[in-house]
């Protein structure tokens, strides 16, 4: 018989097979471990996950670190010159 919208025709004899070998199945690769096993296994995904990491060489950690000081120092003075220059026209505005 075809499915009609809205039909309530019951599931075919395949349709329920199917069902319940899923609800029979359980865990598979995720089945429920113990929490050592489960510490022991994202521990190797850690470390997998690092081997994969593409990491600066030297010199272009230097440079990196080289830049960000540099930008931060900018910043600073940036940040201090406008804190002085709002103090200023404050205590003017304000007496």
């Amino acid at each position: 018989m075809t499915d009609a919208v809205g039909s309530i025709d019951t599931p075919d004899a395949q349709d329920e097979i199917t069902e319940s070998t899923k609800k029979a199945r359980k865990g598979g690769k995720r089945g429920k471990k113990g929490p050592l096993k489960r510490l022991g296994t994202f521990y190797r995904q850690v470390v997998a996950e690092l081997r994969k990491v593409v990491w600066p060489t030297r010199n272009q950690l230097t440079s990196y670190t080289t830049v960000v000081i540099f930008f931060v120092a900018i910043m600073i003075a940036l940040v201090t010159v406008i804190d002085y220059g709002l103090n200023h026209a404050a205590k003017y505005v304000f007496g």
